[in-house]
């Protein structure tokens, strides 16, 4: 067993809610408190046999959580902008980040205050507000929603299994939302 296999668990009604390590999976199925849903090519020997290991598990009972949120990196922030300069629409080129109002007047550290930039406009708009530089924004900045695709599609590269159960989330609840009214 590879000690870097990972597992997407997810809550009794399907929806995603978080990754661990394969070996907690199998735990959490071989006591009861889950059941699995896709096993992958690998397994974990025991004594006398041999089991599969878990790619995919679904809790017995449901479990109520907060929703999420996308962490605030610089990774999330280009991704929201879309590679692209906030202020001139480039891409392609060298991005930074740049606070819409500086933090040293006051400007904070978060998603309404940070966009993507590239490396001139940061340049030209400097320590100003983009109304003092004569720049304007593409869109304003906003905190992104926390979609099952988001938060786990970094892992579909490395475990394409998981696809139904991350996107397909998607399409099971707006199939819902729309037969409930």
């Amino acid at each position: 067993m590879t000690i870097e296999r990972r597992a997407l668990v997810l809550n009794q009604n399907y929806e995603p809610l978080n990754v661990c390590p394969a070996r907690r999976a199998f735990v959490l199925v071989h006591h009861g408190k889950a059941e699995v849903v896709h096993e992958c090519v690998e397994s974990i020997c025991g004594v006398g046999t041999s089991y599969a290991l878990p790619s995919v598990i679904r809790l017995r009972q449901a479990i109520r959580r907060p929703r999420p949120r996308v962490r605030l990196t610089r990774k999330e922030v280009f991704a929201r902008d879309g590679q692209r300069c906030q202020y001139c629409g480039g891409h392609g080129v060298e991005m930074t980040l740049d606070h819409v109002l500086p933090r040293h007047r006051g400007g904070t550290h978060d998603w309404e205050n940070l966009v993507a930039a590239c490396r001139a406009c940061n340049h030209r708009k400097g320590g100003r507000t983009p109304g003092e530089a004569h720049m304007r924004l593409l869109r304003e900045p906003r905190r992104p929603t926390a979609t099952p695709a988001a938060l786990f599609g970094s892992y579909l590269e490395r475990y394409d299994e998981w696809r139904p159960f991350v996107v397909g989330w998607l399409d099971r609840g707006s199939r819902a939302a729309f037969a409930a009214v």
